[in-house]
């Protein structure tokens, strides 16, 4: 294994984190990112990661984007962590690079894994569900809020032929976090996309982190019926209740509130003042991810003929913020709890 050529592509706070993990372990890993400030204090001084328990300082091998194109050596394995509106355009990238038996692993938010199929292959990839919580705004210095102790992936095959290389890549991440295994992979991202349908956007909005959020009356009220919206579409679109963030099997068919325990589950693990990814990106004046998060809900719900009032409210509040027509506000999440209360 540790013949392996790996490339992180993306290294935000999530792949900077398990790419710092795999090189302190001695894997041979290539960094790549689209940040160049990032790129060079990575190769300048190395990276830097926080934790709530401990902090890690490793040199790394950092590249730009444009350095792709002096690459020799093919990959065995990519570990994607491009935003998933990147997607596409980060896999085209990089298949030239792939070797022809590699793996590419889309680590990221939203149902990304069936595009990334499309573009480099069935016979190459392999899906995964994340529970890694990060934050990066200088660059090269992570604030982990998820030690590898408390980190998870899940992962899983879209073909038969690739259930047999899912042990390649377990035997990489594991130097990162737990690892589970999914039969049901596509079913294991769209549970991990309720989690972050009901996490992120309306804290995003009012610009909080967990702690103030939940100190508002009516916030997780709201913010669970954006996770019943989500169930109720994918229900429809044929997903299956699957267990993820460690949770068991028996932990999801005991529940009769299945995104409860998922909001109550990732609560638990990122804690009271971790700053989501779309509070970032709203911190950062970047595009957000909220479009193929509430986004897809809303999309279903329409092909469906189900309701999403909630995710459509938060698509639209989040459309304004990128727009520059709103700022993020305690009042603006006020205002969404009113507007679906007088509509329930």
């Amino acid at each position: 294994m540790m013949n392996k050529k790996i490339a992180v592509l993306g290294t935000g706070a999530n792949g900077s984190s398990v790419a710092a993990d795999l090189t302190s372990n001695g894997l041979d890993v290539k960094l790549i990112d689209q940040w160049p400030e990032h790129v060079e204090k990575m190769r300048k001084d190395g990276l830097k990661i926080e934790m709530p328990n401990r902090t890690l300082e490793t040199n790394v091998d950092a590249f730009h984007l444009c350095d792709v194109a002096t690459f020799s050596d093919k990959f065995d394995i990519v570990l994607l962590f491009v935003k998933a509106y990147d997607t596409a355009w980060a896999c085209e990238l990089i298949k030239p690079y792939l070797k022809d038996d590699g793996i590419l692993v889309g680590v990221q938010n939203c149902m990304m894994a069936e595009l990334i199929s499309d573009i480099v292959g069935a016979n190459r990839t392999i899906g995964c569900v994340a529970e890694l919580s990060s934050e990066l705004f200088n660059p090269g210095e992570i604030k982990r809020n998820t030690p590898p102790e408390g980190t998870w992936f899940g992962l899983g095959a879209l073909s038969p032929e690739m259930v047999n290389r899912i042990p390649e890549v377990e035997e990489v991440l594991k130097f990162s976090g737990k690892v589970g295994i999914s039969e049901q992979i596509l079913s294991a991202k769209f549970m991990k996309l309720v989690v972050n349908v009901m996490g992120m956007g309306m804290k995003a909005i009012g610009d909080m982190m967990p702690s103030e959020a939940y100190a508002i009356e009516g916030m997780k009220d709201v913010m669970l019926q954006a996770g019943e919206e989500a169930l109720k579409v994918g229900e429809g679109l044929g997903y299956k209740l699957e267990p993820i963030m460690g949770l068991s099997k028996e932990d999801i068919d005991s529940s009769n509130r299945v995104h409860e325990l998922l909001l109550d589950t990732v609560s638990k693990h990122v804690g009271p003042t971790a700053l989501n990814t779309v509070l970032q990106d709203h911190r950062k004046g970047r595009l957000s991810e909220v479009d193929l998060i509430n986004g897809w809900v809303s999309e279903g719900g329409r092909k469906l003929g189900i309701s999403t009032p909630v995710n459509d409210m938060i698509v639209e509040m989040t459309t304004k913020i990128h727009d520059g027509t709103l700022h993020p506000s305690r009042e603006l999440v006020i205002e969404i709890i009113q507007s679906i209360g007088e509509k329930t």
